[in-house]
């Protein structure tokens, strides 16, 4: 694959960068006064926008990646809040006027391919929600939820007289010495804790100013609103509920099964908290790299390995750059790809340190990198986005695909072993865990006038509904208090969780057909990723051979399979 090259600018020249608002203004006024005459017109009208917006992407893309690569940085974080705070709200509303434009042409009804239908019913959702006077809210609120990222990454801890990053730290709590790992936990949520009521303050803030934009566009609460403005155009809340109370019924038990086998293995009269990331055989933690190089090196052979195209891609972005791999002080928490839609070359950003965990992000990550490869020739830049559901099938599905590969990292088959059969008990894991954070998002979003007391009862409650019962918070139930304060989507992207459960059962549908039969399974992850957001979420489910469904029945049998794999390591 060749290093790509950005497309041939129609509406804009193509030297032209952003500035300022009144360099992009005459832009955005064309789109609004140009005359479309026919059904040809509008696609070109239509294109023309795609690049606008492609290039305004990829220019906020650039700002949120340089302040999140070093947060300690004043120039990168005014370039960023600059672009939210002066950019952005005059984008606003033309973004609306021009989807009014778009909604009110006769021609729109001639764009008859379910892509534009698909397209087309997500305009008309943004016109409904759209309000002027929410403007300024959404930019207070995008303002004040990077806060978040810059306190978490001035989070550091002492331990033997060196400095670490709470991620660096965290990997102590895999030391086969449990006085070890008790005094790192200790420390790490210490540290948290100190952060906790400017957390919570915060917390307040953004639920207070989502509120009001959910009122101002007539919505009862949040929660609605935003399930509007995602487009869950395939489930409703409801059916959000009744997952919580599937995950409870028939994932809580393979949980709390799993911890009495650890409490067992360990030896132990009773589970802490400092001793759910040990190995239970008391090994070493598994290291399957030493440099973020030697990561990035490996994967790249894995991906070729499944196949070439997939590699590639890889490839392309370490010769451009577009990763930054390692953790390290300043540097913001978490990991994502970000799409760059212009050049159509993502960006990857996480904080390795030497894990287990640090490698299944990569290939996680990875997997979006692929799907943003995969769309770059679509021809709208709305059909390149798909939503979560989708996103995170994509990367979900790449980490079990490509465990057939891991052995370029395990050398020893007992630690290959070992290290298939940790990740997929973080499978069963994950799934309680995100039915706890969406759970208690609707919970604080139903009721917006909370106090703090009844947001502390409120996440204990949800939480011990889906957490092992074997585990012992005794004298450190303040912790167990604020461990929400952990979750960076509940302070920057709210309600972008369920996808996560949504998709990583998808994800295991995808790895069954998979080891089934390797060609078709990829044959159809290949064909759903390419799909981008040109059909609805059900149809590219069915183009990946798997059933969009999160049924009691349908997680029951996808965890007995998870269950079998599991045995046979």
């Amino acid at each position: 694959m060749q290093i790509p090259s950005r497309p041939q600018r129609h509406l804009l020249p193509a030297d032209f960068t952003v500035t300022d608002w009144a360099a992009l203004e005459p832009y955005f006024q064309q789109l609004a006064d140009r005359s479309i005459a026919s059904v040809d017109d509008l696609k070109n009208w239509l294109s023309d926008r795609s690049e606008l917006e492609s290039l305004l992407e990829e220019e906020m893309g650039w700002r949120y990646i340089r302040m999140t690569c070093d947060t300690t940085n004043p120039d990168h974080t005014a370039a960023f809040h600059f672009f939210v705070e002066e950019i952005e709200p005059n984008i606003a509303p033309f973004a609306n006027l021009l989807n009014e434009k778009l909604n009110e042409s006769p021609f729109a009804g001639q764009l008859d391919s379910v892509a534009y239908q698909n397209f087309l019913r997500n305009v008309r959702k943004d016109i409904e929600i759209f309000r002027e006077e929410n403007i300024p809210l959404q930019t207070q609120i995008q303002t004040e939820q990077q806060r978040y990222g810059a306190i978490s990454a001035a989070m550091t801890v002492t331990l033997d007289g060196h400095e670490f990053t709470l991620q660096q730290a965290a990997v102590r709590l895999q030391e086969t010495d449990r006085d070890v790992r008790q005094s790192v936990y200790e420390a790490i949520q210490s540290r948290r804790l100190q952060e906790s009521e400017q957390l919570n303050e915060l917390y307040t803030q953004l639920l207070g100013l989502r509120h009001q934009v959910a009122q101002n566009a007539g919505f009862e609460n949040f929660r609605d609103y935003m399930f509007k403005a995602m487009g869950r155009f395939d489930y409703t809340p409801a059916d959000c509920f009744a997952f919580h109370e599937a995950v409870a019924e028939q994932v809580v038990p393979l949980l709390n099964g799993l911890a009495e086998h650890r409490r067992q293995a360990l030896e132990l009269t009773e589970l802490r908290p400092w001793d759910l990331a040990v190995d239970e055989e008391r090994r070493n933690p598994l290291k399957p790299f030493s440099s973020g190089e030697e990561l990035l090196d490996k994967t790249i052979q894995a991906f070729y390995n499944i196949d070439k195209y997939l590699g590639d891609c890889l490839s392309v972005m370490k010769e451009m750059g577009h990763l930054d791999l390692v953790s390290r002080k300043g540097k913001a928490p978490g990991g994502y790809n970000y799409p760059l839609d212009e050049i159509g070359v993502p960006f990857i950003f996480m904080n390795a340190t030497s894990t287990l965990r640090d490698l299944v992000t990569l290939l996680h990550e990875g997997g979006h990198a692929v799907h943003s490869f995969l769309t770059r020739e679509q021809p709208l830049q709305f059909f390149k986005h798909p939503p979560s559901e989708v996103a995170e099938l994509a990367s979900m599905s790449m980490e079990l695909i490509s465990m057939e590969q891991w052995h370029l990292f395990f050398e020893n088959e007992d630690d290959l072993r070992r290290a298939k059969r940790e990740h997929l008990a973080q499978i069963l894991e994950t799934l309680p865990w995100v039915a706890t954070i969406d759970k208690f998002q609707h919970w604080v979003y139903e009721n917006p006038t909370h106090t703090l007391e009844q947001r502390k009862a409120a996440w204990l409650s949800i939480y011990e509904q889906f957490s092992p019962s074997a585990v012992n918070w005794s004298g450190y139930e303040h912790f167990k208090a604020n461990i929400w304060q952990k979750q960076l989507h509940l302070f920057e992207v709210p309600f972008y969780y369920i996808e996560y459960a949504i998709a990583q059962l998808g994800a295991v549908a995808v790895w069954k057909n998979y080891k089934e039969n390797p060609q078709r399974g990829l044959e159809g992850y290949l064909n759903a990723l390419r799909l981008g957001y040109a059909a609805p979420i059900s149809q590219i489910y069915e183009a990946a051979y798997i059933r969009f469904d999160f049924s009691k029945e349908y997680i029951k049998e996808l965890m007995d399979f998870v269950s079998a794999e599991m045995k046979a390591l």
